[in-house]
């Protein structure tokens, strides 16, 4: 069985994310969305409500799950039989900053694969750095999110 994380913290979950998503499904026989807790980071949105999301998106599509871990990636992996993590790439920097990371879950486990997708060229300028800088800013967010976030946002305000 080919089971593939897509880890990442999805802060706030994006147009972008969804495409990778949608693209690698003809692909794997299960994809888990791992929505990562980063010690390192301060997320604007909580790991549940990021979660939350992915479920509310991917509601009814048995080949998707939606986890929170923490941690090393193929730890994760392990945990959960995956044998392929996945990764979006927008631009020339993103590939070499997932390939050493991708490098280095190699030589922490050769059984598990990187697979490196590229984003539509319609979502390369949607980043969630960006995107938290335009809600944070009270700007209009909305091109960038899928409606589930852009939903959950407006009842907030």
């Amino acid at each position: 069985m080919r089971i593939c994380l897509f880890p990442g913290t999805f802060d706030p979950v994006t147009l972008g994310h969804i495409d990778i998503i949608n693209r690698a499904q003809p692909l794997f026989d299960k994809i888990i969305i791992g929505v990562g807790r980063n010690a390192t980071k301060t997320p604007m949105f909580s790991a549940e409500q990021r979660k939350q999301w992915f479920d509310e998106i991917f509601n009814g599509n048995s080949l998707i799950e939606t986890a929170i871990y923490e941690g090393l990636t193929v730890n994760f992996c392990k945990k959960t039989g995956a044998n392929f993590i996945l990764r979006g790439i927008r631009y020339v920097s993103d590939f070499e900053y997932e390939k050493a990371i991708a490098d280095a879950n190699r030589t922490l486990d050769h059984s598990i694969e990187t697979i490196f997708l590229t984003c539509e060229p319609k979502y390369n300028s949607i980043a969630s750095t960006i995107v938290r800088d335009i809600i944070r800013n009270n700007g209009d967010a909305t091109q960038f999110l899928p409606s589930v976030v852009i939903e959950s946002l407006n009842s907030k305000k």
